[in-house]
């Protein structure tokens, strides 16, 4: 299978998946798709890391992203990812906490013109 662009209907079925970063080095598992909820496309996903007792969802982005064969590749480093913001992997990321998770990767931040929040879990 060679690797392809994120088309917006298939990242949602790669749940599960493993998660690794621009030099192939695992991250995590791909649990779950937050979408832009000005356009309703794929924009970030949440990433299971740590060990059992400690598990927690860290955010990357998906721009620059690819599929594999049984993989994501994310355009960030291993390291940049495991340091991003995260939520308890029961959790849904509070609207306070969304200029948190752009600005570790250096994106603009913009809400809505009524103020809506940026992401929504999907």
């Amino acid at each position: 299978m060679a690797v392809a662009e994120i088309v917006p209907a298939d990242i949602r079925e790669w749940r599960g998946q493993a998660v690794v970063d621009e030099k192939d080095h695992r991250i995590g598992t791909l649990e779950s798709v937050y979408v832009e909820t000005a356009s309703d496309e794929p924009y970030f996903v949440t990433v299971t890391i740590g060990l059992a007792l400690k598990r927690r969802l860290v955010f990357v982005p998906l721009d620059g992203a690819v599929l594999g064969p049984g993989y994501v590749r994310v355009a960030f480093p291993k390291a940049l990812v495991k340091q991003a913001p995260s939520i308890g992997v029961d959790d849904v990321l509070p609207a306070e906490d969304e200029p948190e998770v752009f600005a570790h990767y250096k994106l603009e931040y913009v809400t809505g013109a009524g103020g809506e929040r940026r992401l929504a879990r999907r």
